[in-house]
Parts: C-alpha cells; sequence; structure tokens
C-alpha cells in the first residue's frame, strides 16, 4: 500500500486502518507546509474566469522559465522511480542546485525504467542513467555548471555510449503522445501542466461548446479506449449522457486497473501526470451532467 509516497508492505486489515488513522492527524500539518511552499515559490493562485486568462497565465509560466539557464530533470515521482532510491538522488540534488539558477524538475516515469534513477540536464538533453546520490555533486559541477559530460553516467547499448535522450535508441524509435508530457511534469505543481497547455480543452468546454458538440468531436476524431477492447469514446460518452438515473443522480469513476498482461499501465500516467487524467474527468463531469468524480 502507498499513502502519501510512504510504502507499507505486508498489510493486514487492522494495519491498514491504523495506517489511514496516522496520515489523517498529519493531514493539517501537510496543508499548512503546501501553503508556505506556495507562498515561498511566489506562486499567486485564483480563480481564472476565462480562456483567455488561462491562456495569459500559460504564456506567463513559459516566459518565466525561458529565463532559467538550465532544467535538470529527475525521475523521481513514480514507483518504479522510488524503489530505486530516487528519492534519495532527489533530495542531493535540491540541496546542491540551491544556489543555482536552475530549475528542478522532479518528474514521474518517462519509460525507461531499468535504468532509473533518471538525470536529465536541458537543453542539451544529456541523459545521465542510475544516477546515485554520491554523483550529484560531480553532475551539478561538471555538467550543469560548466556543460561537461560525465561518460561513465551515460547509456551504453551494443558498445556505443550514448549522450543524449533523443539519440538513445529506446526513445529514438518512439511516439509517445499519452506519457510523453510526463518528463514536463511534475504531478504536485499544476503549473507545470498548465505551461504545457493543460486544461485548455475543459475551458473550451467551460465556455464555447455544448455538451453535444463536445461529443460528436469526439466521436469524429475516431478516439478509443486503450484497455484491450478499443471502445469508441465518443459513443461511450453518448452512452452515459443519455442514460437514464433513477435519482438523477451520476457519478465519473476513474478505474485505473488495467490487469490484461501487456496492456497499457494507467498507473504511469496517474502518478505522472495526473492532471491530464482530472482534467478529462471534470470534462465528462460537464458532459454527462455528473454530480460528483
Amino acid at each position: 500500500m502507498v499513502v502519501d509516497g510512504k510504502y507499507y508492505g505486508q498489510m493486514t486489515t487492522g494495519k491498514v486502518k491504523e495506517i489511514l488513522e496516522a496520515h489523517r492527524k498529519e493531514e493539517i500539518v501537510v496543508e499548512e507546509e503546501k501553503e508556505r511552499t506556495v507562498a515561498e515559490e511566489g506562486v499567486k493562485r485564483r480563480h481564472l474566469g476565462s480562456p483567455e486568462e488561462l491562456e495569459r497565465l500559460r504564456k506567463r509560466l513559459v516566459t518565466e522559465r525561458g529565463k532559467l539557464k538550465r532544467r535538470v530533470v529527475v525521475t523521481t515521482q513514480a514507483t518504479c522511480c522510488k524503489l530505486q532510491d530516487s528519492d534519495a538522488v532527489t533530495n542531493a540534488l535540491r540541496e546542491t542546485l540551491k544556489k543555482d539558477d536552475s530549475l528542478l524538475a522532479e518528474v514521474g516515469c518517462i519509460g525507461f525504467c531499468e535504468i532509473e534513477p533518471i538525470v536529465i540536464i536541458e537543453p542539451e538533453g544529456i541523459l545521465y542513467q542510475k544516477v546515485k546520490p554520491d554523483d550529484v555533486k560531480e553532475i551539478v559541477e561538471k555538467t550543469v555548471k560548466k556543460g561537461e559530460v560525465i561518460e561513465r553516467l551515460l547509456y551504453k547499448e551494443g558498445g556505443k555510449v550514448v549522450k543524449t535522450e533523443k539519440e538513445n535508441p529506446f526513445y529514438k524509435r518512439q511516439m509517445r503522445l499519452i506519457s510523453g508530457n510526463n518528463r514536463f511534469v511534475n504531478p504536485h505543481r499544476i503549473e507545470d501542466y498548465i505551461a504545457l497547455g493543460g486544461y485548455s480543452a475543459l475551458a473550451e468546454v467551460l465556455f464555447k461548446w455544448k455538451p453535444e458538440e463536445v461529443i460528436e468531436e469526439v466521436k469524429k476524431s475516431g478516439l478509443r479506449g486503450r484497455g484491450g477492447g478499443g471502445f469508441p469514446t465518443g459513443r461511450k460518452w453518448e452512452e452515459c449522457r443519455n442514460a437514464p438515473s433513477a435519482d438523477g443522480i451520476r457519478y465519473v469513476i476513474c478505474n485505473a486497473d488495467e490487469g490484461d498482461p501487456g496492456a497499457y499501465m494507467n498507473r504511469s500516467l496517474l502518478e505522472g501526470n495526473p492532471h491530464s487524467v482530472l482534467e478529462g474527468m471534470i470534462i465528462g463531469c460537464l458532459l454527462y451532467t455528473s454530480d460528483a468524480a
């Protein structure tokens, strides 16, 4: 069982209750800490009243990030990362980069689980694999500050040394549509998702589209489910909207469990880019006239 990033094994019914009660008592402290973090980062959060306001916020975020000298990406927000002690690497990077004008991007799984923790130095795209906490100081001093490459940390395949993410054979043959944004998003920072254009579809649905128009557009797109059956999404949405409800209440539930062998692992998306799922669920609520999600 995983609660707020903490892992527990050999679970029993009594143990589950005990752990959940302990976490509930910590909730107030956690919320206060989040508020302090937002204040320290200078993030001013407020309600947005139109798609145009959302777009202005997106442009401002992109402009501010463009001023940073470098972006240091570390895979640390997913189960597969944490199993490889990514938290220790991340903590070392936080401490070492405190006085540097680089952005530390703590992201989820980017697909190549067996070489985690992964650290990518941008804009060059230099990819370091299986990084240890003891490697962090050298990475910052040599690569982040001077642009030098540490060859012993590079990925190797077939006797060849691969310097960048784009040159890596694993990524070179892929076009990551659903999980591709994982490497740009810290799942705990909504600003990262907005900077990529996140929630713009929701804004359009809220202010410019009728539910029937959205459903028709999705039907035309040919979008299908990825659970094995490939059921047309637009048809599913239409049937949900038209389905009778005895009490007038409808709920949208996210089923993230794919038990079929070889099926797409939804957990990776929920851990790495949860706002993409939340945006879709909110749109669903609007289309189905749902009371809760």
